[in-house]
């Protein structure tokens, strides 16, 4: 019995041997690869996003032999994917090989055909809830949609959805992005629909709409899509935007002009975005290597640093791999204990009212 003991466990251990041989063989093979392809073409990824600017930087660090090649930083998701479709079977640089995109957008994407599976090495620490079971995208990162403040034009900072209604935002509220093609303006109008009563999906996509008729018609809304130039030029005083991008948006202009970010006290919502590999991406190791390296402990520490929660934040957390001055640095804890996490199906019935109802219903062309 003791003999037949002792063998299993030398077995196993020269199991475990050569399966970590073999996994450090297939990491170096794909490395490999991936000089050899020379090139990584990304999209729609503003370095002040998540903190893409430190991701990017940091691949490039790890990996100098491969040129990013960054298309359309302010492209939105489906701009993301109309990207693939308008270079299918083109190998140049506006192919994008790789997609960041709403998680309502991955679910469209391997339907098309647009997106390939691959699933990284840290796959399983990925919730199952937010994760194409057979990996063709996967969830990377998530915040809640907030409120960002110019307080040099803004004396009463808004604090829940029915204050943006008020006469004394005339003129100053945004969104930040186009809502008929933005995922985060598309949420937004989820967000302030469920603050408005809507159960979430299609009922809460049309009373979002009318929330922002309301606003168009009070002279509230301004058609520009909000960032941080915006806000510090005057022209959107109060951005609805994630949390994050508020956050980054804030650091990035030192106090001039002074920035307050806050959570609405009602219809908290939480955004989840996913990672894709173009099924027609002209350098598909380079994008496997991505992915590698945007779900490793270094990248999901980044993208915390940029103050996004990464996907892997909880099996992170357990494992004691988070610095406690990332976790200080981010919103009070009680907003996103109160975040809703739509579902797909929630996602898609509010997609297709936002996207096909806008123009009808408020009627404010956002550029």
């Amino acid at each position: 019995m003791y003999k037949n003991k002792l063998t299993l466990a030398v077995s196993m251990t020269a199991l475990l041997a050569s399966t970590s041989i073999v996994r450090a063989d297939a990491m170096a093979d794909l490395e490999a690869a991936a000089k050899a392809e020379g090139m990584l073409t990304t999209i729609a990824l503003p370095h002040s996003w998540c903190g893409y600017g430190d991701v990017i930087a940091g691949f490039k660090a790890k990996y100098p032999d491969i040129t990013v090649n960054e298309l359309n930083p302010d492209a939105g998701s489906a701009d993301e994917l109309e990207a693939i479709r308008a270079n299918i079977g083109n190998t140049g640089p506006q192919a994008p090989d790789v997609l960041d995109v709403g998680l309502s957008f991955g679910p469209q994407a391997k339907e098309e055909g647009l997106i390939q599976p691959y699933k990284v090495a840290t796959w399983d620490e990925i919730p199952d809830s937010i994760k194409d079971a057979d990996g063709y995208w996967y969830g990377d990162y998530y915040g809640v949609m907030s409120f960002m403040v110019n307080k040099d034009l803004v004396e009463n900072t808004p604090m829940d959805w029915p204050d943006l209604l008020k006469p004394e935002y005339a003129q100053q509220v945004a969104l930040a992005g186009d809502p008929r093609a933005s995922n985060q303006a598309i949420l937004g109008v989820l967000a302030a629909g469920l603050a408005a009563g809507g159960a979430a999906g299609k009922e809460a996509g049309e009373k979002g709409l009318d929330y922002f008729k309301q606003m168009n018609e009070a002279g509230n809304f301004v058609p520009v899509i909000g960032k941080a130039g915006t806000l510090a030029q005057g022209a959107t005083p109060v951005v609805i935007a994630w949390d994050y991008n508020a956050l980054s948006w804030r650091d990035s202009l030192n106090g001039n002009p002074p920035v307050e970010v806050v959570v609405p006290a009602s219809g908290v919502l939480a955004g989840v975005y996913v990672q894709a590999i173009s099924a027609h991406a002209p350098h598909p190791n380079a994008a496997k290597l991505w992915m590698e390296y945007l779900y490793s402990d270094e990248g999901q520490t980044l993208w915390l640093k940029g103050y996004c929660h990464p996907a892997r934040f909880n099996a992170m957390s357990a494992a004691g791999k988070i610095p406690q001055d990332l976790l200080d640095a981010l919103p009070p804890a009680e907003g996103y204990a109160k975040a809703y996490f739509p579902t797909l199906d929630e996602q898609a019935g509010n997609k297709e009212a936002v996207v096909s109802g806008w123009d009808a219903v408020v009627g404010a062309n956002v550029q």
